[in-house]
């Protein structure tokens, strides 16, 4: 195993382990590196200290990486890092741009007013808006059907 500090374009720096140089090389150049930060595909080694052993005396071998702690099965999105990949982060992105410009935007009175559409008091339309994860279990309870989407920031800005 080799380990590279590594470097995205946007000048964060992390960690890497690669079975050899080769390994690397080809990851990087097919785009699979990302910047655990912001997502930047664009990633390359950094300079780093080498490990020069004193005479007489062995290199001293890398300490072990400990291996991350399990994740929770399931985390909330309005919780978890933004390291979403920079390709479905644009997709995301696009997905706002038409929910906002083909659906009505509700609040906090999602739950009600998609009460009201379904039972037919309220003009049929896309609705989007907040709803409690109670509320939107009970929705669902009623064969109401809702989708929840990552709501990421707009691109620009």
């Amino acid at each position: 195993m080799i380990h590279y500090q590594l470097r995205c374009r946007h000048g964060h720096e992390f960690d890497g382990w690669f079975r050899n140089a080769a390994a690397f090389d080809t990851q990087a150049k097919r785009g699979l590196l990302e910047c655990p930060e912001c997502g930047d595909a664009a990633v390359e080694r950094a300079l780093m200290t080498p490990s020069v052993p004193r005479k007489g005396k062995p290199a001293i071998a890398p300490p072990p990486v400990p291996a991350p702690p399990p994740m929770p099965a399931a985390v909330p999105m309005a919780v978890q890092p933004p390291r979403l990949p920079a390709q479905m982060r644009a997709m995301l992105q696009k997905l706002r741009v038409e929910v906002e410009r083909n659906c009505d935007y509700v609040g906090p009175d999602f739950a009600a007013e998609a009460r009201r559409i379904h039972n037919g008091e309220s003009d049929r339309r896309g609705i989007y808006g907040e709803a409690t994860p109670e509320q939107a279990e009970g929705l669902r309870d009623d064969g109401i059907e809702i989708a929840q989407i990552p709501w990421v920031t707009r691109a620009d800005g």
